[in-house]
């Protein structure tokens, strides 16, 4: 018996490959001379020369040879099976699966008939497990299982050295390829979240800005109501009146200074210079999505998708300078999608800029010249300059703790004016059915109906970032002045604290000569 492992094998030479049990893996060699092949304790198989009358422990079966051919014959009380089915005496071809006794080992015979390689090509490999599965005995399972670790085995050791390499190579570069690929797959499907998210989320920033704008629904409310808010805003201004006519003056002085400011922004996108726009129908109107949000592309000859928006503003100094909140200058940093819209290549663009003077028919167009990076400041010019607004006076110290204060502007926008414009314009907004967000505002400079308001306050704390103080206002007052009781801008309104019982800040106005004398306008 010889188990050593063989590049060349001589002609007629006989083995059995080992395909289960202890020796699983290992080819035994075998001599041409007649064998007795008996089963150990350990169930390895033991091949021993036979001898006449004798039959060694565990005996199961004698291989010997006949006309040039090789013969198996089972001991009468001991099964053996071949290819599947048991037999007594059969010869032997090569390729047979030979299956000893209840819990012996499966081993394939292989005879040679000339030169051959002990190496097994792949086909033969699969074979061999497909030959396993069809005449092992054993559970299906466990057949699988055998069959799919001896692939796995004997690819690993008994091909070539090249083939092996090949393999691992292909596999590693398999493995590279998938890594990549998911990569890839990864990237794609961020864009496209990326892509529409940051439409949605503009999406959602226009759905607010249509529910913040005027609706009929809103005209009648303010209808019904504006009996008693102009009731009360003529008693609260006749109180002021009575209790200082000095803050009345102030007032009545200022009034010209102070702007009604109004804007739209939208995105373009950096690559194809177009700006993002709705999705309408074949008749012109804008689609919305099942959630009630504006469908945008950058495709297509819609409406420009623009955020609206209101504040108030100032001339200051000599220059024709106008003085507002650096948030109503570049509305869009308060917009916490511009950060996911410009990671798309989508950069926040002003549309329209214009300003009303109170008294005037015809808004103004305005630019941007300079934003404070420190404040909330920035500085504002006309751009047609031959009638420009009256500059308010700047006080040259802060005020103090418990100094009476005067803020104007213009809060809630254009809603306060519909408040104070009376019932008849309301009435001919109601039938005119004409409430846009710039048509409305025109129509109140054209009756002249454009004017801040006003209310007092008392400074609780100064430092040199903030002025605190507690005058009624909110949103759209941002960037009004504020007032002492001579006149001079002490501070610039910029936010609201409601939390803490309805009080205000503004910038000082020490930073507002900084920012006028870096723009060399004061």
């Amino acid at each position: 018996m010889v188990d050593d492992v063989k590049d060349e094998v001589p002609s007629g030479a006989i083995a059995l490959e080992h395909l289960t049990g202890p020796s699983r893996g290992r080819m035994t060699w075998l001599s041409g001379a007649d064998l007795d092949i008996s089963l150990g304790e350990n169930r390895i198989l033991r091949f021993e020369k036979a001898q006449p009358g004798a039959e060694p422990n565990g005996f199961l079966a004698r291989l010997f040879q006949v006309d040039g051919g090789f013969h198996i014959e089972a001991k009468s009380d001991q099964p053996v099976w071949v290819n599947g089915h048991r037999i007594s005496s059969v010869e032997l071809a090569h390729c047979d699966m030979i299956e000893f006794g209840e819990a012996g080992p499966l081993s394939r015979f292989r005879l040679y008939r000339g030169d051959a390689r002990v190496r097994q090509m792949v086909g033969d490999i699969l074979g061999d497990a497909l030959v396993y599965l069809k005449v092992s005995r054993r559970p299906v399972i466990r057949r699988l299982a055998t069959a799919f670790s001896g692939i796995v085995r004997r690819l690993m050791q008994e091909t070539t050295l090249l083939f092996r390499g090949s393999v691992i190579l292909a596999i590693v570069g398999l493995s590279a390829l998938a890594w990549y690929q998911a990569r890839l797959n990864d990237q794609l499907e961020r864009r496209i979240e990326i892509g529409a998210s940051q439409l949605e989320l503009f999406a959602g920033v226009l759905t607010r800005a249509r529910e913040e704008a005027l609706t009929p629904r809103d005209l009648r409310e303010i209808k019904q109501e504006l009996a008693q808010r102009l009731s009360s805003n003529a008693e609260r201004l006749a109180e002021l009146e009575r209790r200082s006519k000095a803050n009345s003056r102030v007032i009545a002085a200022s009034m010209n200074s102070v702007l009604f400011l109004q804007g739209a922004y939208g995105f373009r996108d950096s690559e194809s210079g177009r700006l993002l726009r709705h999705i309408v129908d074949d008749q012109g109107r804008p689609l919305i999505s099942p959630i009630g949000q504006p469908l945008l592309s950058l495709e297509g000859d819609g409406p420009v998708a623009e955020r609206q928006f209101t504040g108030t503003g100032f001339g200051a100094g000599p220059a024709g300078a106008i003085i507002t909140n650096r948030h109503v200058a570049r509305p869009w940093e308060q917009d916490a999608n511009v950060m996911i819209l410009r990671s798309q290549g989508l950069e926040p663009e002003m549309i329209k800029f214009i300003a009303y003077v109170p008294g005037r028919e015809q808004a103004g167009d305005i630019e941007v010249v300079r934003v404070d990076k420190n404040s909330d400041l920035a500085v504002l010019r006309q751009m047609d300059v031959s009638d420009p607004v009256p500059g308010l006076s700047l006080a040259t110290s802060a005020p103090t703790p418990g100094a009476e204060i005067i803020v104007m502007g213009y809060p809630t926008g254009l809603r306060s004016m519909l408040a104070q414009s009376g019932e008849d314009f309301v009435d001919e907004l109601q039938k005119e059915k004409d409430i846009g967000f710039w048509s409305v505002a025109a129509r109140l400079a054209g009756k002249k109906l454009i004017a801040p308001l006003s209310s007092r306050g008392i400074v609780s704390q100064v430092t040199n970032a903030t002025v605190v103080y507690d005058a009624e206002t909110t949103h759209g007052g941002s960037g009004g002045p504020v007032l002492d009781v001579d006149g001079a801008v002490v501070a610039v309104n910029a936010a609201i604290l409601p939390e803490y019982g309805g009080s205000n800040l503004g910038v000082p106005v020490a930073k507002v000569r900084a920012l006028l004398e870096a723009a060399n306008l004061f």
